[in-house]
């Protein structure tokens, strides 16, 4: 019975196309230790109490909350108290929600367009790279696009079936991604809205009701929560952070969302989890000055991830506060706050964050167009054949469709064109529509092309040629770390391809299958590839993209700014004083290390095998721009030693700092600033309620990085250096010679490439000790 019904009603190419996906998105993440440490920290405070849980504190203290709204966090957060926490199990909610994006994105299309269509649809969501990347991490937009397509299918469903109840909850469904990730969410309200003017079978009076409706219940939804933190006494409830105001609506709408568009980032905004003022017009000067024709060497020991041990190796060389990422802000400036020279430096292909030259072609520009462009072009052309037909008195289901997919894509695309401050990975947003037009359009071309329908028929040649010509266009700028076979192949296939089309056509059809062949394998070798890198290659859970410069050290300018952070992060390869590490380009000098292409990729340099251990390292997600710190068994067991009956173990002046003994040791910490550390989280006088009530004493201070208070409140840091008695750095910490047991055991397997990393780099990000930054204890008793 069950293997009959799986024969008649199982699509077995959909599941391995799923299969495909589920490999591409989950293979390997249980390698990853903390992914992205901030959000991984919310969770393990979150774990704690169902006050942190329901605010997403990012403290066990409830101090300050994270910069993003609570529902991907309230799911994480369930995958951690069933399977414990891990890094694997914050990461498996996207996972899994990737996966549900392909499985939406055949739903939607197969009704109107064919099977076929479908499948190609899917197996195009289940290849966007940047859908990859993002996904195999924690952070929020994979879970964003699951929940956008699910409010599509329940539109898509209430249209066909004439019922308004599907479409209330498809808007209710919004609302709730809208407490995902805000205002991005609101990015596909206009599609919707459209879609369902021009579906609905309903008279005007009731469409208008039901919009008025569905209107209401989005509000209601989305500003529920927001409502609720904002009306509870702000002494009742964490510091929302990132706000500037502590207020949800305003980091609704000025962080999380005029901010985005504008690149203004004064309101509560932070550069990387807390650059310091002085320098962020600086970072956006520099990549107003140094766009693609810049060019930046550096050595592979410029990493993107990396978790720091509590006296500032990080256990993959980056030192709490050595050196940040390559390739972030435009320009080669060296250093950074805290000793080092000039201002951001890497090559980040131009933009903030390297995210190329505002304009209607920027998600063209090779800063951008390996992460979810491969198949835009064919996509657009596809659209042209799809609404050949239209007319005004014969729009059809299908003509409604690709129209709706169109609003998607269009506002959203000219938003990325034109926005001053995103990361790579928000371009998952344009997966769908281009997956949706790209399985549709191919289908209806090869319509028109067999039916020999005129000038429609010459559509798919041109828009193979397009698309294989543009795949070239990426590969090429990656020949010298990928080597010049793949691009040549692609454009050889593309152009076999479309020579074979144009001779089927004219001549004779038993070219067509090859033409086919040809065609499919030139157009999906570059998404592929690069779907693959996260994989081959190991990510950054901070600030995930895809590609082969992930490899070096987040090339194509998706790390944060490059240089020094501060004036320590040496390392044998590392240089003090805010020099850059050897094998690094200093101002626009060259040397013998391989430079990297002008939109910012990061050429690998050194022996393979230790190409080899920073990849697998960086793999495992421990840390990012704050590169989180790895617990030292030695802190741990003398901060519970001479515990009191404090309430809680210490106090850090970063979450970096504190990442450790919450998520590993599942103790409580209070962090006194959030991501940004110009948030007004803690004041003297709370500081020292905290003390003289018995719940803290010790304070760990992370001098030389971002996120703490030397950075943030230097009342607070003051008032502690005053009163506090410095621990002598031997009793408690894991000192140069010294071996952490707790952080062995917690690498498992990973010891002799960690030992090997740390000897080598000695870079990393803010916080840390005498390799890295410093950091000192102190003990407050009143």
């Amino acid at each position: 019975m069950i293997k009959k019904w799986f024969k008649s009603r199982a699509d077995v190419p959909l599941i391995i196309i799923m299969l495909i996906s589920a490999i591409l998105n989950g293979y390997n993440i249980w390698q990853d230790k903390y992914v992205n440490t901030y959000y991984t920290t919310a969770v393990a405070s979150m774990l704690q109490s169902f006050h942190n849980f329901f605010f997403a504190s990012l403290d066990s203290a409830g101090s300050v909350t994270v910069d993003k709204p609570p529902v991907v966090f309230w799911i994480q957060t369930v995958s951690a108290y069933i399977f414990g926490l891990h890094g694997w199990s914050v990461i498996l909610p996207q996972v899994l929600a990737q996966v549900g994006s392909v499985l939406l994105i055949y739903l939607l299309v197969k009704p109107s367009f064919s099977t076929m269509a479908a499948r190609l649809a899917a197996f195009a969501m289940a290849i966007t790279p940047v859908a990859v990347a993002v996904s195999r991490t924690n952070n929020i937009d994979a879970m964003l696009v699951f929940t956008l397509l699910l409010a599509t299918w329940l539109l898509f469903r209430g249209i066909r079936n004439h019922k308004w109840g599907p479409i209330l909850w498809a808007f209710t469904v919004v609302g709730i991604a809208f407490n995902e990730k805000m205002l991005q969410a609101y990015m596909v309200v206009p599609a919707l809205g459209l879609f369902y003017l021009l579906g609905s079978k309903f008279n005007w009076k009731r469409k208008a009701i039901t919009l008025a409706a569905s209107a209401a219940v989005l509000m209601a939804v989305s500003l529920s929560w927001a409502v609720v933190v904002d009306s509870t006494p702000a002494d009742q409830r964490p510091y929302m952070g990132s706000s500037g105001t502590n207020s949800v609506l305003n980091l609704a709408f000025g962080y999380n969302g005029l901010s985005r568009l504008t690149g203004d980032r004064g309101t509560g905004g932070g550069a990387g989890g807390g650059q310091r003022s002085e320098w962020r017009q600086n970072a956006s000067t520099s990549s107003n000055t140094n766009s693609d024709q810049a060019q930046a060497t550096t050595s592979t020991d410029s990493t993107t991830t990396g978790a720091s041990s509590t006296d500032g190796t990080s256990s993959d060389g980056n030192g709490a506060g050595g050196q940040m990422p390559t390739g972030g802000f435009g320009g080669n400036g060296q250093g950074g706050p805290g000793g080092g020279q000039g201002g951001p430096g890497g090559n980040s292909g131009g933009g903030m964050f390297g995210t190329g030259e505002k304009g209607p072609l920027r998600l063209f520009q090779s800063a951008l167009s390996g992460q979810a462009s491969w198949l835009l072009p064919f996509a657009l052309i596809a659209s042209i054949g799809l609404l050949a037909s239209i007319r005004r008195r014969n729009i059809t289901q299908k003509h409604k469709e690709v129209i709706f997919w169109l609003a998607w894509l269009i506002p959203v695309a000219a938003f990325f064109s034109v926005a001053g401050f995103f990361h790579h990975y928000y371009l998952i947003m344009l997966a769908p529509p281009i997956a949706a037009l790209f399985g549709a359009g191919f289908v209806e071309l090869w319509e028109q092309y067999r039916e020999r329908s005129g000038w429609l028929s010459w559509l798919l040649p041109a828009a193979v040629l397009a698309t294989s010509v543009f795949s070239w266009f990426v590969l090429q700028n990656y020949n010298d770390t990928i080597g010049s076979g793949w691009s040549i192949a692609v454009l050889i296939l593309g152009i076999i391809g479309t020579v074979l089309l144009v001779v089927a056509r004219l001549k004779s059809e038993k070219f067509t299958r090859y033409a086919i062949i040809a065609s499919v394998l030139a157009m999906f070798i570059g998404p592929v590839y690069w779907a693959l890198t996260p994989i081959t290659y190991g990510g950054n859970s901070m600030i995930p993209q895809a590609g082969p410069t992930q490899f070096g050290g987040g090339g194509g300018g998706g790390g944060m700014p490059g240089g020094n952070f501060g004036n320590r992060g040496q390392g044998a390869n590392g240089q003090a004083n805010g020099q850059k590490a050897e094998g690094t380009q200093t101002n626009n000098q060259t040397n013998n290390a391989e430079q990297s292409s002008s939109d910012g990729i990061t050429s690998s340099t050194g022996t393979s095998t230790d190409r080899e251990q920073r990849s697998s390292t960086r793999s495992r997600g421990m840390g990012g721009p704050n590169g989180s710190q790895s617990l030292d068994s030695k802190t741990l067991s003398y901060l519970q030693k001479h515990n009191t009956g404090e309430t809680y173990l210490f106090a850090a002046s970063n979450y970096s700092t504190a990442a450790p003994y919450m998520i590993e040791a599942g103790q409580k910490v209070i962090i006194m600033n959030g991501f940004v550390s110009s948030d007004p989280v803690y004041t003297v006088d709370k500081i020292k309620a905290l003390v003289e009530s018995g719940q803290v004493k010790y304070f760990m201070i992370s001098g030389g990085g971002g996120g703490g208070p030397d950075s943030g409140n230097s009342e607070v840091t003051a008032w502690i250096k005053e009163h506090g008695k410095v621990i002598p750095t031997d009793e408690w910490k894991t000192t140069t010679g010294e071996t952490s047991t707790n952080a062995e055991a917690s690498n498992s397997g990973s010891d002799t490439t960690n030992s090997n990393l740390n000897a080598q780099d000695g870079q990393g990000g803010p916080g840390g000790d005498e390799r890295g930054g410093s950091g000192t204890l102190y003990e407050i008793t009143i």
